[in-house]
């Protein structure tokens, strides 16, 4: 796949597929109907998972997903963050992926903090309707769902999309710096 759908708003199928995420789906929706560009809070961890990253490295891994691998499920960006929407139970492995692929020994901006939220936690929807009004502020759907059962991402692929991106970001030599101090003595020449 070469590029994202250009979905920014949610069908009616997938409108449902969020709201039953929550505990009254039904009031979810009919809100949705009364005010069909307000943002919601939904729980994490039974319908769906979210993986928060920085907006920028977030697009790389959104890239590499849609250029290099299998795509993505709904991704909606909030705050300078985007969330990925992956399968449940992500939130609890990929933490432990990520300090096996040792991602927290070396802090740079390259290789940015992510936040999973699973079981226990919420996160903020983009409405269905896309949320481009003056009132929706920043959350926005650059993948809206678009069916009552997409696709979601596993721990797996989230994590491979992670390191393509962070590989991508920091270019690695397998030569040191050269030493500027450095005296350097021609050697091509034997007596």
């Amino acid at each position: 796949m070469s590029s994202p759908p250009n979905v920014t708003c949610a069908t009616s199928d997938g409108a449902a597929w969020l709201a039953s995420a929550g505990t009254y789906p039904r009031s979810t929706l009919a809100l949705w109907r009364d005010r069909p560009d307000a943002p919601v809070v939904l729980p994490c961890g039974t319908v769906f998972d979210v993986v928060s990253a920085p907006a920028i490295f977030g697009r790389r891994m959104l890239d590499r997903l849609w250029g290099e691998g299998p795509g993505s499920g709904p991704v909606a960006v909030f705050r300078g963050r985007m969330l990925l929407f992956a399968a449940p139970g992500t939130a609890q492995r990929l933490p432990s992926l990520l300090a096996w692929e040792e991602w927290g020994s070396t802090r740079t901006e390259a290789v940015p903090p992510l936040l999973c939220h699973g079981t226990g936690d919420a996160v903020t929807v983009p409405a269905p309707s896309g949320g481009d009004s003056p009132t929706s502020g920043s959350c926005r759907w650059l993948v809206a769902p678009d069916t009552r059962h997409p696709w979601l991402p596993g721990p797996e692929v989230v994590l491979w999309a992670a390191v393509r991106a962070a590989r991508a970001a920091v270019r690695i030599s397998i030569f040191p710096p050269a030493d500027q101090d450095a005296k350097v003595y021609d050697v091509s020449r034997r007596r």
